[in-house]
């Protein structure tokens, strides 16, 4: 394409028209114009026979009437007057002011089209495409571009060049309104239909696939189960995505794509854009090459988002197709099962029992076609994952999970006798069902399915996770399946997924909190949280995060899942089998400017290392270890090989903790102990600590399970943590650079004030939140 430079010398390279077009006295009004538009037959024909009237109207020199294309890729000339250069095609790109409206969608007006600063400020690639000029000899100095759309769908674009009525070709604010009313005018002359319906569901109510009472159904059920009307309209409707996607082609004139799972996106526009800003953004580029971008986009009338991603892209060109939400979002990732429904034929709720009754109907169906085919199958073979007695089985089994605040989901086969599924609810695990042993296999594969794992490899574990949809929100489950000699097993962890919990809310003691709270106050050294698997430690990082997340800290964290996340906090997931590490994320961190730095775990001696020395270099280290109690993390970190010294130098404080069942709230019941329990209880704290509780014993209430609805029959509700909070005091520094042991280090942080988790936890039995059963079960003493 030709580029002419700005100014007087550019401009005498093209003729100047033989003569300026006079306005008649009284030409007539755009009004009437449009009047008689509306009435014509054929609309071509009327622009062609009343384009004198046409010009004279809007006081324009010239006007073209631009159609988008079928695929949406181009805007193309429909209409031109005054001089017959062929076809024009124009991308919907800057560089073109026509195809630069097509893509904005909004209309234009520019004063002087060789104004090379002016067209930059409106986009740094826009220009005006002088090549009409040249092959016409026409001298183009002045464009108004207007949108042609209908009910917000883009028709084409309307053109209109040099005003007749100022010397400068200029178009003033009347002449504009002329040109923005005919252009509404050719829109809805061009798609009639959109005069019916001011939404993209036309082609299937014209043709007799939906009606309005339908439509509104729908709508509102698609509302109450927070999905897309698109997907209800297709799992409740009966409308296939073929006939959806038709619907949108005719609504917004791009084509439809659908969801492909072979597609890779890895097309050079794809090169540095935010995943998660493509999600919260809806859009995406699916292909193209260096001279045009293809954007798949659920609302391609959406200016606002064109606009943006215009400037985030960056392409020369544009081609928009449009795509449903979910399957953008599958696209990038983000694809969740939805088992908010229990089946699309039935929207009735199922208990355990009556679906356990399904799988027998189905089992006993299969055999009768196994019997009149003469194949030889038998049940257990004909019986799959996808059956929908076992889809839904697997479905309610996640869901009563999720809704019963379950840890993990156990399916444990045994050998010719029913299959055990056990939950984990608040640490002790609960006899839910038995699956018939000849159908544990098809509930396994439909696990394996749901996990992206291979279904036909039954001899190896296998690793995997699902994100599951229940109503409006989105839970992650890790999978693990486990051949054993019965039969193979799995196990599935349900991530947490809550924010997290406020620093008041760790229940500590009065002394734990205010240790705690002080030795948050370090601005540099190394804080470790430790206790076994399940012991809460994660939570209780993040509660010591949210007290000092504050805009003057920059806060990173390496953690392996990321299950809480907090505004402010920069967060990274490690993946060991790329070699991405806590060491190396450590080590990167480090080059990042950090105040404060979260490693999920110290498993071995290089982290352990890098942990000590980012702490001795100025930053507040965070971490967690798998100990038995404070004191015994100092000797298993130095045997791990760290420098004493540097160590101690480094070392802040540590917090043990242990996750022990609350008594129910509901159920609880209030009553005097019998002077050996009391006993028990001042030998558990030590009755040479007992005094300073300031408790009477004769006075002493404790609290015992009963059993409710509330709780499911066990008198117990939830969980607490009980802890030992060990401050690195100068004297425990000492013995820690002595290479002293755990009975030495505990005795002098004892004298110091530091209580055992067992003192802790007798504390909260003696405040009614526990009994000394469920105490005994988490803590040795």
């Amino acid at each position: 394409m030709c580029e002419l430079t700005h100014g007087k010398s550019a401009m005498t390279m093209l003729q100047e028209p033989a003569s300026q077009p006079q306005p008649p006295s009284h030409p007539a009004s755009p009004d009437t114009v449009c009047q008689q538009l509306q009435a014509a037959g054929d609309l071509l024909a009327w622009l062609t026979e009343q384009e004198e009237t046409l010009l004279k109207a809007l006081k324009a020199e010239r006007i073209t009437v631009y159609k988008l294309s079928p695929d949406g890729r181009e805007i193309v000339s429909w209409f031109l007057s005054g001089h017959d250069t062929g076809e024009i095609r124009l991308p919907l790109s800057p560089r073109s002011i026509a195809g630069y409206v097509a893509m904005n969608q909004r209309s234009i007006r520019i004063d002087d089209v060789y104004d090379e600063q002016y067209l930059a400020s409106l986009h740094p690639d826009l220009r005006f495409d002088v090549s009409v000029d040249f092959s016409s000899g026409f001298l183009t100095r002045a464009i108004a571009a207007f949108p042609m759309k209908s009910n917000g769908t883009l028709i084409g674009v309307f053109q209109m060049i040099n005003c007749t009525a100022n010397p400068d070709g200029v178009f003033s604010d009347r002449e504009m309104a002329a040109g923005q009313t005919l252009a509404m005018a050719i829109a809805n002359k061009l798609h009639p239909g959109s005069n019916t319906l001011n939404s993209p569901f036309d082609y299937l109510i014209q043709r007799n696939r939906l009606s309005l009472e339908k439509l509104q159904k729908y709508s509102t059920l698609a509302s109450q189960n927070r999905t897309s009307i698109f997907q209800t309209l297709m799992t409740d409707g009966g409308l296939t995505i073929e006939e959806i996607g038709a619907s949108l082609e005719h609504y917004y004139h791009v084509p439809f794509q659908a969801f492909d799972p072979t597609l890779k996106l890895d097309n050079c526009w794809m090169e540095g854009l935010n995943r998660k800003y493509l999600i919260r953004k809806c859009w995406l580029p699916v292909g193209g090459d260096r001279h045009k971008a293809v954007i798949l986009i659920d609302n391609p009338n959406d200016v606002d988002r064109l606009n943006e991603l215009q400037q985030v892209v960056g392409a020369p060109a544009y081609e928009f197709r449009v795509g449903l939400t979910e399957d953008i979002l599958r696209f990038l990732g983000l694809e969740a099962i939805d088992i908010s429904q229990e089946t699309a034929a039935s929207n009735q709720e199922l208990g355990l029992d009556d679906l356990l009754g399904r799988l027998k109907e189905e089992k006993e169906k299969e055999a009768e076609i196994s019997t009149v085919s003469h194949q030889g199958f038998t049940p257990s073979e004909l019986l799959d994952e996808t059956a929908p007695a076992v889809v839904q089985l697997v479905n309610k089994l996640i869901t009563d999970a999720i809704k019963s605040n379950v840890s993990d989901i156990h399916i444990e086969p045994s050998k010719n006798a029913p299959a055990n599924v056990r939950f984990r609810i608040d640490g002790e695990c609960r006899h839910v069902l038995e699956i018939p042993a000849d159908h544990i296999r098809a509930v396994v594969a439909r696990i394996k399915v749901m996990s992206r794992l291979d279904i036909t490899e039954n001899r190896m574990p296998q690793d995997g996770k699902m994100t599951v949809r229940l109503k409006d929100s989105l839970h992650e489950l890790r999978v693990a399946t486990i051949p054993t000699v019965v039969g193979e097993g799995a196990v599935l962890r349900v991530l947490a997924t809550a924010n997290a919990v406020p620093f008041d809310g760790l229940n500590l003691s009065p002394r734990n909190l205010q240790t705690s709270e002080r030795l948050l106050e370090h601005p540099h050294g190394i804080f470790l949280v430790v206790g076994p698997t399940g012991s809460g430690k994660t939570t209780t990082l993040h509660a010591f995060l949210s007290r000092i997340n504050t805009p003057e800290r920059k806060i990173w964290t390496a953690e392996d899942p990321v299950e809480i996340t907090q505004p402010g906090l920069q967060q990274v997931q490690v993946q060991p089998k790329i070699g991405f590490t806590f060491a190396a994320a450590l080590r990167s961190f480090l080059r990042a400017d950090p105040d404060v730095i979260l490693i999920g775990e110290i498993r071995d001696q290089e982290t352990a290392h890098s942990a000590v020395e980012a702490s001795l270099t100025g930053h507040l280290v965070f971490s967690t270890l798998h100990t038995n109690s404070a004191p015994e993390t100092i000797t298993r970190l130095l045997d791990m090989g760290l420098n004493p010294i540097n160590f101690a130098d480094a070392l802040v404080g540590i917090l043990a903790q242990r996750l022990v069942r609350t008594l129910c709230k509901e159920c609880k019941q209030s009553y005097t102990p019998s002077p050996s329990e009391i006993e028990r209880l001042m030998l558990a704290y030590g009755k040479e600590y007992f005094p300073e509780l300031e408790i009477e014993p004769s006075e002493v209430r404790l609290c015992r399970p009963v059993g409710c609805p509330a709780c499911g029959g066990t008198g117990y509700r939830g969980r607490t943590g009980v802890h030992e909070v060990l401050e690195a005091s100068p004297e425990i520094k000492t013995l820690i650079a002595r290479g002293q042991g755990v009975s030495e280090i505990r005795a002098q942080a004892m004298q110091e004030g530091m209580r055992t988790l067992l003192q802790d936890g007798v504390l909260k039995v003696l405040k009614g939140q526990c009994d000394i059963l469920q105490l005994k079960k988490v803590v040795a003493g």
